[in-house]
Protein backbone atom coordinates (compact mmCIF):
# COMPACT_ATOMS: atom_id res chain seq x y z
CA UNK A 1 0.00 0.00 0.00
CA UNK A 2 2.67 2.46 0.81
CA UNK A 3 4.57 1.31 -2.00
CA UNK A 4 1.16 2.39 -4.66
CA UNK A 5 0.99 5.94 -2.59
CA UNK A 6 4.68 6.78 -3.65
CA UNK A 7 3.74 5.60 -7.07
CA UNK A 8 0.52 7.63 -7.15
CA UNK A 9 2.22 10.56 -5.12
CA UNK A 10 5.19 10.34 -8.29
CA UNK A 11 2.45 10.74 -10.54
CA UNK A 12 0.96 13.46 -9.56
CA UNK A 13 3.74 15.20 -9.06
CA UNK A 14 5.17 14.70 -12.68
CA UNK A 15 1.80 15.63 -13.67
CA UNK A 16 1.34 18.86 -12.07
CA UNK A 17 4.95 19.64 -13.17
CA UNK A 18 4.04 18.86 -17.04
CA UNK A 19 1.18 21.57 -16.49
CA UNK A 20 3.08 24.46 -15.15
CA UNK A 21 5.97 23.40 -18.58
CA UNK A 22 2.41 23.78 -20.92
CA UNK A 23 1.26 26.77 -18.62
CA UNK A 24 4.45 28.53 -18.83
CA UNK A 25 5.38 27.56 -22.28
CA UNK A 26 8.11 25.85 -21.25
CA UNK A 27 9.82 22.63 -22.53
CA UNK A 28 12.61 20.39 -21.29
CA UNK A 29 14.95 21.87 -23.48
CA UNK A 30 17.82 19.09 -24.55
CA UNK A 31 20.42 21.34 -23.23
CA UNK A 32 19.28 23.99 -20.98
CA UNK A 33 21.15 27.23 -20.01
CA UNK A 34 22.80 26.49 -16.69
CA UNK A 35 23.43 29.14 -14.07
CA UNK A 36 25.45 28.63 -11.15
CA UNK A 37 25.51 30.75 -8.51
CA UNK A 38 28.33 29.76 -5.65
CA UNK A 39 28.20 32.33 -2.94
CA UNK A 40 31.37 32.60 -0.56
CA UNK A 41 30.65 31.92 3.55
CA UNK A 42 26.99 32.20 3.25
CA UNK A 43 25.34 29.90 6.29
CA UNK A 44 22.57 27.29 6.51
CA UNK A 45 20.39 30.15 8.26
CA UNK A 46 21.59 32.78 6.30
CA UNK A 47 18.62 33.72 4.33
CA UNK A 48 15.10 34.56 4.71
CA UNK A 49 13.92 31.71 2.93
CA UNK A 50 15.80 29.68 5.35
CA UNK A 51 14.74 31.26 8.55
CA UNK A 52 17.06 34.05 9.71
CA UNK A 53 14.46 36.72 11.44
CA UNK A 54 16.39 39.80 9.89
CA UNK A 55 17.78 39.77 6.76
CA UNK A 56 16.19 41.13 3.87
CA UNK A 57 16.97 38.36 0.98
CA UNK A 58 14.23 38.70 -1.48
CA UNK A 59 15.31 37.66 -5.19
CA UNK A 60 17.21 34.51 -3.67
CA UNK A 61 14.08 33.75 -1.75
CA UNK A 62 11.97 33.43 -5.18
CA UNK A 63 14.33 31.26 -6.32
CA UNK A 64 13.37 29.22 -3.27
CA UNK A 65 9.51 30.03 -3.96
CA UNK A 66 9.62 28.96 -7.35
CA UNK A 67 12.23 25.85 -7.33
CA UNK A 68 13.36 23.31 -4.96
CA UNK A 69 14.70 24.17 -1.84
CA UNK A 70 17.17 21.16 0.03
CA UNK A 71 17.39 21.22 3.85
CA UNK A 72 20.48 18.68 3.80
CA UNK A 73 23.15 19.83 1.57
CA UNK A 74 26.29 19.46 2.20
CA UNK A 75 29.43 21.73 0.77
CA UNK A 76 32.27 19.12 0.27
CA UNK A 77 34.53 20.98 2.50
CA UNK A 78 34.00 23.42 5.39
CA UNK A 79 36.32 25.86 3.33
CA UNK A 80 36.66 27.51 0.38
CA UNK A 81 38.97 25.99 -1.94
CA UNK A 82 38.62 22.21 -1.48
CA UNK A 83 34.66 22.80 -1.95
CA UNK A 84 35.51 24.86 -5.50
CA UNK A 85 37.53 21.79 -6.24
CA UNK A 86 34.56 19.10 -5.43
CA UNK A 87 31.63 21.14 -6.91
CA UNK A 88 33.91 21.70 -10.14
CA UNK A 89 35.18 18.22 -10.89
CA UNK A 90 32.30 15.84 -8.89
CA UNK A 91 35.48 14.43 -6.95
CA UNK A 92 36.06 15.02 -2.70
CA UNK A 93 38.52 17.39 -2.79
CA UNK A 94 41.76 15.44 -1.21
CA UNK A 95 41.18 13.54 -4.13
CA UNK A 96 42.46 16.61 -6.19
CA UNK A 97 45.05 17.64 -3.59
CA UNK A 98 44.00 20.40 -2.63
CA UNK A 99 42.73 19.85 1.68
CA UNK A 100 42.68 23.60 2.58
CA UNK A 101 42.30 26.85 1.32
CA UNK A 102 45.09 27.63 -0.80
CA UNK A 103 47.38 30.75 0.12
CA UNK A 104 49.42 33.20 -1.96
CA UNK A 105 52.33 31.39 -3.81
CA UNK A 106 51.73 27.94 -2.09
CA UNK A 107 51.96 25.90 -5.59
CA UNK A 108 49.22 24.17 -4.47
CA UNK A 109 46.61 24.25 -7.48
CA UNK A 110 43.42 22.11 -9.27
CA UNK A 111 45.76 20.25 -11.49
CA UNK A 112 45.45 20.05 -15.39
CA UNK A 113 44.42 16.36 -15.63
CA UNK A 114 41.75 17.36 -13.43
CA UNK A 115 37.83 17.40 -15.71
CA UNK A 116 36.01 20.02 -14.56
CA UNK A 117 32.26 20.81 -15.43
CA UNK A 118 32.84 23.69 -17.46
CA UNK A 119 35.07 21.07 -19.38
CA UNK A 120 32.36 19.09 -19.64
CA UNK A 121 29.93 21.22 -20.66
CA UNK A 122 32.22 22.96 -22.88
CA UNK A 123 32.70 19.26 -24.86
CA UNK A 124 28.39 19.58 -24.78
CA UNK A 125 28.66 22.53 -27.10
CA UNK A 126 28.42 25.30 -24.14
CA UNK A 127 29.77 29.14 -24.45
CA UNK A 128 30.98 29.14 -20.71
CA UNK A 129 32.30 31.94 -18.20
CA UNK A 130 33.20 32.10 -15.15
CA UNK A 131 33.09 35.48 -12.96
CA UNK A 132 34.04 35.79 -9.46
CA UNK A 133 36.40 33.99 -7.06
CA UNK A 134 38.40 31.10 -8.36
CA UNK A 135 40.63 30.53 -5.52
CA UNK A 136 41.79 27.14 -7.00
CA UNK A 137 45.79 28.09 -7.79
CA UNK A 138 48.30 30.24 -5.67
CA UNK A 139 48.33 32.96 -8.33
CA UNK A 140 46.06 33.79 -11.49
CA UNK A 141 49.06 35.79 -13.05
CA UNK A 142 50.84 32.16 -12.68
CA UNK A 143 51.74 30.87 -16.19
CA UNK A 144 52.65 27.78 -14.96
CA UNK A 145 49.69 26.77 -12.68
CA UNK A 146 46.55 26.13 -14.53
CA UNK A 147 44.20 29.73 -14.95
CA UNK A 148 40.27 29.32 -15.25
CA UNK A 149 40.62 29.57 -19.18
CA UNK A 150 42.98 26.71 -19.21
CA UNK A 151 40.00 24.87 -17.56
CA UNK A 152 36.96 24.56 -19.41
CA UNK A 153 35.92 28.47 -19.25
CA UNK A 154 36.12 30.80 -22.35
CA UNK A 155 36.41 33.66 -20.27
CA UNK A 156 36.93 34.83 -16.48
CA UNK A 157 36.51 37.89 -14.70
CA UNK A 158 37.56 37.74 -11.08
CA UNK A 159 39.82 37.16 -7.96
CA UNK A 160 41.43 34.64 -5.93
CA UNK A 161 41.34 33.92 -3.02
CA UNK A 162 39.71 37.29 -1.24
CA UNK A 163 38.97 40.75 -2.38
CA UNK A 164 41.30 43.53 -2.05
CA UNK A 165 41.52 45.77 0.22
CA UNK A 166 37.90 44.50 1.03
CA UNK A 167 34.73 44.47 -1.46
CA UNK A 168 35.03 48.27 -2.33
CA UNK A 169 37.27 49.26 -5.15
CA UNK A 170 39.40 45.86 -5.64
CA UNK A 171 42.82 45.91 -6.85
CA UNK A 172 43.00 42.24 -7.21
CA UNK A 173 40.84 41.61 -10.34
CA UNK A 174 41.81 39.81 -13.18
CA UNK A 175 40.47 39.17 -16.35
CA UNK A 176 41.20 36.63 -18.20
CA UNK A 177 45.15 35.98 -17.43
CA UNK A 178 45.19 39.68 -17.68
CA UNK A 179 45.87 41.95 -14.27
CA UNK A 180 43.31 45.07 -13.96
CA UNK A 181 43.84 48.25 -12.71
CA UNK A 182 41.73 49.23 -9.43
CA UNK A 183 37.76 48.55 -10.19
CA UNK A 184 36.09 51.18 -9.11
CA UNK A 185 32.73 49.99 -7.55
CA UNK A 186 31.75 46.96 -4.91
CA UNK A 187 32.35 43.05 -5.91
CA UNK A 188 28.78 42.15 -6.34
CA UNK A 189 27.51 45.01 -8.43
CA UNK A 190 30.82 44.24 -11.12
CA UNK A 191 30.49 40.75 -10.89
CA UNK A 192 26.71 41.36 -11.87
CA UNK A 193 27.39 43.73 -14.14
CA UNK A 194 30.43 41.22 -15.90
CA UNK A 195 28.14 38.69 -16.43
CA UNK A 196 25.51 40.66 -17.61
CA UNK A 197 28.07 41.82 -20.16
CA UNK A 198 29.15 38.39 -20.54
CA UNK A 199 25.58 37.03 -21.47
CA UNK A 200 24.92 39.93 -24.12
CA UNK A 201 27.80 39.22 -26.58
CA UNK A 202 28.06 35.65 -25.91
CA UNK A 203 27.65 33.17 -28.99
CA UNK A 204 23.99 32.75 -28.30
CA UNK A 205 23.74 29.94 -30.58
CA UNK A 206 24.97 28.03 -28.38
CA UNK A 207 23.77 27.49 -24.70
CA UNK A 208 25.52 29.26 -21.95
CA UNK A 209 27.11 27.94 -18.63
CA UNK A 210 27.70 30.72 -16.20
CA UNK A 211 29.28 30.25 -13.03
CA UNK A 212 28.38 33.22 -10.60
CA UNK A 213 31.19 32.84 -7.58
CA UNK A 214 30.34 36.18 -5.58
CA UNK A 215 32.74 37.44 -3.46
CA UNK A 216 30.28 37.89 -0.52
CA UNK A 217 29.87 37.54 2.82
CA UNK A 218 33.23 36.72 3.09
CA UNK A 219 35.26 38.98 4.94
CA UNK A 220 36.74 41.93 4.66
CA UNK A 221 33.67 43.66 3.54
CA UNK A 222 32.44 46.71 2.13
CA UNK A 223 29.14 47.94 1.64
CA UNK A 224 27.22 50.94 -0.05
CA UNK A 225 26.21 53.51 2.88
CA UNK A 226 22.43 52.72 2.12
CA UNK A 227 22.56 49.26 2.66
CA UNK A 228 24.54 49.54 6.01
CA UNK A 229 21.89 52.35 6.67
CA UNK A 230 18.89 49.59 6.46
CA UNK A 231 20.16 47.69 9.16
CA UNK A 232 21.62 50.42 11.16
CA UNK A 233 19.68 49.45 14.00
CA UNK A 234 22.10 46.48 14.24
CA UNK A 235 25.07 48.59 14.36
CA UNK A 236 27.19 50.63 16.25
CA UNK A 237 29.87 53.13 15.97
CA UNK A 238 31.52 54.29 13.04
CA UNK A 239 31.70 51.88 9.32
CA UNK A 240 35.40 51.78 9.03
CA UNK A 241 35.91 48.85 6.78
CA UNK A 242 38.95 46.49 7.96
CA UNK A 243 41.99 46.32 5.40
CA UNK A 244 42.85 42.99 4.18
CA UNK A 245 46.52 42.49 3.12
CA UNK A 246 48.44 45.00 5.38
CA UNK A 247 52.04 43.94 6.71
CA UNK A 248 50.54 44.17 10.13
CA UNK A 249 46.67 43.80 11.59
CA UNK A 250 45.09 46.98 11.50
CA UNK A 251 43.96 46.54 15.47
CA UNK A 252 43.16 49.58 15.85
CA UNK A 253 40.40 48.78 13.54
CA UNK A 254 38.87 45.43 15.19
CA UNK A 255 36.22 46.65 16.97
CA UNK A 256 32.90 44.49 17.21
CA UNK A 257 30.02 46.53 15.32
CA UNK A 258 27.57 44.04 15.48
CA UNK A 259 25.66 42.69 12.99
CA UNK A 260 24.64 45.37 10.40
CA UNK A 261 27.32 45.44 8.04
CA UNK A 262 27.34 41.69 7.59
CA UNK A 263 23.24 41.74 7.21
CA UNK A 264 23.96 44.77 4.46
CA UNK A 265 26.53 42.50 2.66
CA UNK A 266 24.35 39.72 2.20
CA UNK A 267 21.06 41.96 1.01
CA UNK A 268 23.48 43.88 -1.10
CA UNK A 269 25.04 40.60 -2.84
CA UNK A 270 20.89 39.49 -3.17
CA UNK A 271 20.05 42.56 -5.18
CA UNK A 272 23.12 42.13 -7.37
CA UNK A 273 22.03 38.80 -8.03
CA UNK A 274 18.30 40.02 -8.54
CA UNK A 275 20.34 42.05 -11.90
CA UNK A 276 21.43 39.14 -13.68
CA UNK A 277 18.09 37.23 -12.76
CA UNK A 278 16.42 40.12 -14.01
CA UNK A 279 18.44 40.04 -17.20
CA UNK A 280 17.32 36.22 -17.79
CA UNK A 281 13.26 37.64 -17.61
CA UNK A 282 14.15 40.57 -19.57
CA UNK A 283 15.25 38.15 -22.40
CA UNK A 284 13.13 35.47 -21.78
CA UNK A 285 15.42 33.29 -20.28
CA UNK A 286 14.66 32.84 -16.81
CA UNK A 287 12.29 29.74 -17.26
CA UNK A 288 14.74 27.82 -19.78
CA UNK A 289 18.10 28.10 -17.80
CA UNK A 290 18.91 25.65 -14.85
CA UNK A 291 19.38 28.34 -12.08
CA UNK A 292 21.49 26.66 -9.41
CA UNK A 293 22.05 28.50 -5.72
CA UNK A 294 24.37 27.49 -3.45
CA UNK A 295 27.85 28.21 -0.45
CA UNK A 296 30.89 26.73 -0.36
CA UNK A 297 31.05 26.11 3.17
CA UNK A 298 28.92 27.16 6.44
CA UNK A 299 29.17 30.82 8.13
CA UNK A 300 31.83 32.96 9.47
CA UNK A 301 29.58 33.25 13.35
CA UNK A 302 30.33 35.74 15.55
CA UNK A 303 33.11 32.80 17.37
CA UNK A 304 36.25 34.55 15.57
CA UNK A 305 38.93 32.85 14.84
CA UNK A 306 41.20 34.91 12.75
CA UNK A 307 41.24 38.63 13.05
CA UNK A 308 39.77 39.56 9.86
CA UNK A 309 36.64 37.77 10.38
CA UNK A 310 36.07 40.60 13.18
CA UNK A 311 31.99 41.46 12.28
CA UNK A 312 31.45 38.40 10.69
CA UNK A 313 28.09 37.36 12.17
CA UNK A 314 26.97 34.34 10.06
CA UNK A 315 24.37 31.90 11.08
CA UNK A 316 24.42 28.40 10.74
CA UNK A 317 20.95 27.90 11.34
CA UNK A 318 21.77 26.11 15.04
CA UNK A 319 23.55 23.75 13.83
CA UNK A 320 26.91 23.13 16.06
CA UNK A 321 30.67 24.87 14.48
CA UNK A 322 31.25 26.68 11.82
CA UNK A 323 33.53 27.50 8.93
CA UNK A 324 36.47 25.75 9.63
CA UNK A 325 35.11 21.97 11.21
CA UNK A 326 33.27 19.40 9.92
CA UNK A 327 30.19 19.84 12.34
CA UNK A 328 26.61 20.54 10.88
CA UNK A 329 27.12 24.49 11.10
CA UNK A 330 30.99 24.24 9.20
CA UNK A 331 29.29 22.23 5.94
CA UNK A 332 25.29 22.10 6.19
CA UNK A 333 24.21 25.20 3.89
CA UNK A 334 21.61 26.16 1.96
CA UNK A 335 20.96 24.65 -2.01
CA UNK A 336 18.18 25.54 -4.42
CA UNK A 337 17.20 24.99 -7.87
CA UNK A 338 14.66 26.52 -9.67
CA UNK A 339 13.58 24.75 -13.41
CA UNK A 340 9.53 25.11 -14.04
CA UNK A 341 10.46 21.94 -16.70
CA UNK A 342 11.34 19.97 -14.40
CA UNK A 343 11.17 21.12 -10.40
CA UNK A 344 7.85 21.52 -8.75
CA UNK A 345 7.70 25.30 -7.31
CA UNK A 346 7.76 25.71 -3.49
CA UNK A 347 8.94 21.91 -3.21
CA UNK A 348 11.18 21.24 -0.15
CA UNK A 349 13.71 18.38 -0.17
CA UNK A 350 15.67 16.74 2.89
CA UNK A 351 18.10 14.06 0.75
CA UNK A 352 21.31 14.28 2.16
CA UNK A 353 23.05 15.50 -0.88
CA UNK A 354 26.78 16.88 -1.39
CA UNK A 355 28.40 19.67 -3.90
CA UNK A 356 29.92 16.50 -5.82
CA UNK A 357 26.35 15.65 -6.83
CA UNK A 358 25.87 19.07 -9.02
CA UNK A 359 28.93 18.24 -10.94
CA UNK A 360 27.16 15.16 -12.01
CA UNK A 361 23.87 16.38 -12.13
CA UNK A 362 24.60 20.00 -13.99
CA UNK A 363 26.45 18.04 -16.62
CA UNK A 364 24.05 15.48 -17.25
CA UNK A 365 21.13 18.28 -17.39
CA UNK A 366 23.52 19.63 -20.25
CA UNK A 367 24.12 16.66 -22.21
CA UNK A 368 27.67 16.67 -21.14
CA UNK A 369 29.36 12.98 -20.56
CA UNK A 370 30.94 12.36 -16.63
CA UNK A 371 34.35 11.16 -16.86
CA UNK A 372 34.58 7.63 -16.74
CA UNK A 373 38.43 6.68 -16.16
CA UNK A 374 38.68 7.72 -12.04
CA UNK A 375 36.63 7.84 -9.44
CA UNK A 376 33.29 10.47 -9.31
CA UNK A 377 31.84 10.61 -6.12
CA UNK A 378 28.73 12.42 -6.81
CA UNK A 379 25.68 11.22 -7.84
CA UNK A 380 22.93 12.43 -10.13
CA UNK A 381 20.51 13.67 -8.02
CA UNK A 382 17.43 14.46 -10.30
CA UNK A 383 15.30 11.77 -9.17
CA UNK A 384 14.62 14.11 -5.93
CA UNK A 385 13.44 16.85 -8.51
CA UNK A 386 10.43 14.68 -8.88
CA UNK A 387 10.07 13.79 -5.44
CA UNK A 388 11.79 9.95 -5.49
CA UNK A 389 14.43 8.75 -3.40
CA UNK A 390 18.11 8.40 -3.97
CA UNK A 391 19.55 5.48 -3.23
CA UNK A 392 21.50 4.69 -0.61
CA UNK A 393 24.82 5.55 0.11
CA UNK A 394 27.74 7.03 2.31
CA UNK A 395 28.31 11.18 1.89
CA UNK A 396 32.35 11.71 3.01
CA UNK A 397 34.36 14.69 3.98
CA UNK A 398 38.00 15.33 4.97
CA UNK A 399 39.02 18.61 6.08
CA UNK A 400 42.64 20.19 7.57
CA UNK A 401 40.48 21.44 10.25
CA UNK A 402 41.29 23.77 12.95
CA UNK A 403 40.13 21.02 15.17
CA UNK A 404 41.66 17.49 15.35
CA UNK A 405 38.64 16.00 13.92
CA UNK A 406 39.57 15.55 9.78
CA UNK A 407 37.41 13.30 8.70
CA UNK A 408 33.44 12.42 8.66
CA UNK A 409 31.20 10.31 6.98
CA UNK A 410 26.93 10.70 7.19
CA UNK A 411 25.12 7.30 6.09
CA UNK A 412 21.59 7.77 6.82
CA UNK A 413 20.63 9.45 10.28
CA UNK A 414 24.30 8.82 11.47
CA UNK A 415 26.98 10.74 11.28
CA UNK A 416 30.51 9.52 12.77
CA UNK A 417 33.67 12.00 13.44
CA UNK A 418 37.06 10.58 13.31
CA UNK A 419 40.53 12.26 14.11
CA UNK A 420 43.75 13.18 12.05
CA UNK A 421 44.81 9.42 12.44
CA UNK A 422 41.59 7.68 11.25
CA UNK A 423 40.14 7.32 14.33
CA UNK A 424 36.30 7.19 15.61
CA UNK A 425 35.75 9.62 18.30
CA UNK A 426 32.75 11.13 17.95
CA UNK A 427 29.09 9.46 16.69
CA UNK A 428 26.17 11.35 16.34
CA UNK A 429 22.41 10.18 15.38
CA UNK A 430 21.43 13.71 13.55
CA UNK A 431 17.56 12.60 13.31
CA UNK A 432 17.50 12.50 17.14
CA UNK A 433 20.33 15.12 17.55
CA UNK A 434 20.63 17.42 14.46
CA UNK A 435 22.56 19.71 16.95
CA UNK A 436 25.01 16.58 17.69
CA UNK A 437 25.14 17.54 21.56
CA UNK A 438 24.98 13.78 22.58
CA UNK A 439 28.20 11.33 21.49
CA UNK A 440 27.10 7.86 21.08
CA UNK A 441 30.31 6.63 20.45
CA UNK A 442 30.07 4.38 23.31
CA UNK A 443 26.94 3.31 23.69
CA UNK A 444 26.48 2.88 19.85
CA UNK A 445 29.69 0.67 19.16
CA UNK A 446 28.20 -1.48 16.37
CA UNK A 447 27.32 1.44 14.83
CA UNK A 448 30.69 3.67 15.23
CA UNK A 449 32.19 0.37 13.71
CA UNK A 450 29.77 -0.04 10.38
CA UNK A 451 30.75 3.61 9.64
CA UNK A 452 34.80 3.46 10.24
CA UNK A 453 34.45 0.59 7.52
CA UNK A 454 32.81 3.36 4.98
CA UNK A 455 35.03 5.56 6.02
CA UNK A 456 37.91 3.64 5.41
CA UNK A 457 36.98 2.54 2.17
CA UNK A 458 36.90 6.00 1.17
CA UNK A 459 40.34 6.86 2.51
CA UNK A 460 41.35 3.75 0.80
CA UNK A 461 40.33 4.93 -2.62
CA UNK A 462 41.74 8.47 -1.53
CA UNK A 463 45.15 7.04 -0.74
CA UNK A 464 45.24 4.83 -3.62
CA UNK A 465 43.68 7.28 -6.67
CA UNK A 466 46.67 7.31 -9.42
CA UNK A 467 45.57 11.04 -10.02
CA UNK A 468 45.98 12.42 -6.28
CA UNK A 469 49.58 14.35 -6.32
CA UNK A 470 51.96 13.06 -4.16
Amino acid sequence: MKHSRQKLKSLILALSMLSLSLGSGVQAATQPNILLIYVDDLGFGDLGSYGHPVLQTPNIDSLAAEGLKFTSNYSPSGLCSPSRAGILTGRTPYRTGIKSWIPEDSGVYLRDHEVTLAEVLKDAGYATAHIGKWHLNSDLGSRTEPQPTDQGFDYYYGHNAYQLPHNHNPTNIYRNKTALPTQEGYTADLYAGEAIKWLERRDDDKPFFLYLSMAEPHTSFANPPEYNAIYAEHSRGEVIPIVNGLAEPPKEALIPRGPGEYYANITYMDAQIGRVLGWLKDNRHYNDTVIVFSSDNGAVTSAWINWWEVNAYGSTGGFRGRKHMLYEGGIRVPAIIRYPAMVAAGSISDAPVIGMDWFVTLAKMGGGKVPRDRDIDGIDIQPVFAGNALPERSLFWSLDSVTDLEYAVRRGAWKLLLDRNREPRELYNLAEDPMEFFNLIDSEAAVAKRLAIEANKFLTSIDNDPLRPQ
